[in-house]
């Protein structure tokens, strides 16, 4: 896809993604989702607390509009709580305006089908086409799509109401009252700002929460499930039973327990898997990965006697697998944790009421329901590179490659990928040995670097 990565059209603001963009994607999806039929398009809009997405929402619904559908504004949500309401009210399609982890000046926008599932690559080939100029639809070719008039042209509809549905939705999933626990979260001043403490509340919880004042500069910054260190500190010091902490628009989740320690989406599978095994829910007793994974996590899973499944990274191919053979439970190790039986997408504040779900069930701390799990030592590396094909193909770094895993041999593995939202080449190692995983790491890094592909 030349505009569409894996979670969607992102690029810095203005710049790669730019309101011309935004403006004729949503031309496109009120005119596509409106043709051939007796009724108008309805499609349903989130976004989150970056500075342009107010830019980019008002730029979006008037093309919506503009080609004839209604576009209903759920305004500040987590993309989540985007696809559950797209579901919910039966909505042609969902479009969420955030970046998810990107710095502020960055944004993006992901296309949602109305099964709440990421957008079909058919159907985001046809909007990148009529971005370029050169659509072929319906049995025909378009110049131009047309405009609505008159009583065609489409509304806007406030749906505040939509998102209390959401937050009526969470609270509906907690199985165990919360009261007496002291709770932190972190809302990295993004898409949960308003909406996880409202939660964790309705269930009793003393909620203490941190980065829940965004000005639209601040989303990500220092804070959130990629930024965990502040909420390491503060659990700490604020005596809290656990932590949880969210990416900008709160598909994610990472945790932090009583004593500090970093909980990973690997240990979120892992104690999430090993509950529903014993509870009869692990439908196929498989949990679904990436190779992202640590190999500490298929080792557990595997004493455990639970099937793991691997596949390329991004929660887009963890679902079409969980999808294609009925799994219940897949994630990434950043923190995409998909429960399918609740949400078809990742939901950091539904990940975490399930952790506490376990934590409540088992009556354990998270840190004894971690103990289980051996985490092997892991270095990533990412490179901003010029182009990302063309620095991976580089026969020095493909022969620094091979040296990397003749050095690990059957202790360790190597993966040189290239992200799906950003400039970056990802240089990931992993071996018993944790001074050799960073020198094996390294040296592919170097090898990028010296042979010029470095931004």
């Amino acid at each position: 896809m030349k505009y569409f990565g894996t979670d969607g059209f992102r690029g810095e603001a203005n710049v790669g993604l730019t309101v011309e963009h935004a403006y004729k994607i949503g031309r496109f999806v009120g005119w596509y989702y409106g043709a051939n039929r007796e009724r108008k398009a309805r499609v349903i809009v989130g976004k989150d607390t970056r500075r342009s997405s107010y830019m980019f929402e008002a730029a979006l619904v008037s093309g919506l509009v503009a080609s004839g559908a209604d576009a209903y504004m759920l305004h500040v949500i987590p993309t989540p709580g985007v696809a559950h309401q797209t579901v919910e009210g039966c909505f042609d399609c969902g479009i969420m305006i955030s970046a998810s982890h990107n710095p502020y000046y960055d944004n993006g926008i992901k296309l949602i089908n109305g099964q709440g599932e990421k957008m079909d690559e058919d159907t985001i080939a046809l909007v990148e086409a009529y971005l370029d100029g050169h659509l072929e639809c319906f049995g025909q070719t378009w110049d131009e799509i047309p405009f609505a008039h008159q009583e065609q042209i489409g509304c806007t509809v406030d749906d505040v109401s939509g998102r209390n549905r959401y937050v009526g939705y969470l609270i509906s999933l907690g199985l165990y009252s919360f009261r007496g626990r002291r709770i932190a979260l972190d809302c990295a001043n993004g898409s949960s700002w308003n909406i996880a403490k409202a939660v964790f509340d309705a269930l009793g919880a003393t909620t203490l929460v941190i980065n829940a004042e965004p000005n639209g500069l601040n989303i990500n910054r220092d804070a959130g499930s990629t930024h965990i260190g502040g909420l390491q500190k503060f659990v700490v010091e604020n005596h809290c039973d656990v932590g949880f902490a969210f990416d900008g628009d709160a598909d994610r989740c990472l945790c932090v327990d009583e004593t500090g320690m970093e909980i990973t989406g690997d240990h979120i599978l892992f104690i999430c898997g090993r509950h529903m095994k014993q509870t009869g829910e692990l439908l196929g007793n498989t949990v679904v990965a990436t190779v992202m994974s640590n190999l500490g996590l298929f080792r557990a899973l595997d004493d455990l006697g639970i099937a793991s499944a691997k596949t390329a990274v991004g929660d887009k191919y963890v679902y079409e697998y969980m999808t294609k053979n009925n799994c219940r439970l897949g994630g990434e190790q950043s923190g995409h944790i998909i429960f399918s039986k609740y949400a078809s997408t990742g939901d950091g504040i539904l990940t975490s009421l399930k952790v506490m779900e376990v934590m409540c069930a088992a009556k354990k701390t998270l840190h004894q329901l971690a103990s289980d799990l051996t985490i092997y030592p892991q270095k990533l590396i990412n490179v901003r590179v010029k182009d990302k094909k063309a620095a991976q193909a580089d026969a020095k770094v493909q022969e620094a490659i091979r040296a990397a895993e003749e050095k690990l041999g059957d202790t360790g593995r190597v993966l040189v990928r290239e992200s799906g939202t950003e400039p970056l080449v990802r240089v990931m190692v992993e071996a018993q040995d944790a001074a050799l995983c960073a020198q094996c790491c390294e040296e592919i890094a170097q090898t990028i670097r010296a042979q010029g592909w470095a931004l």
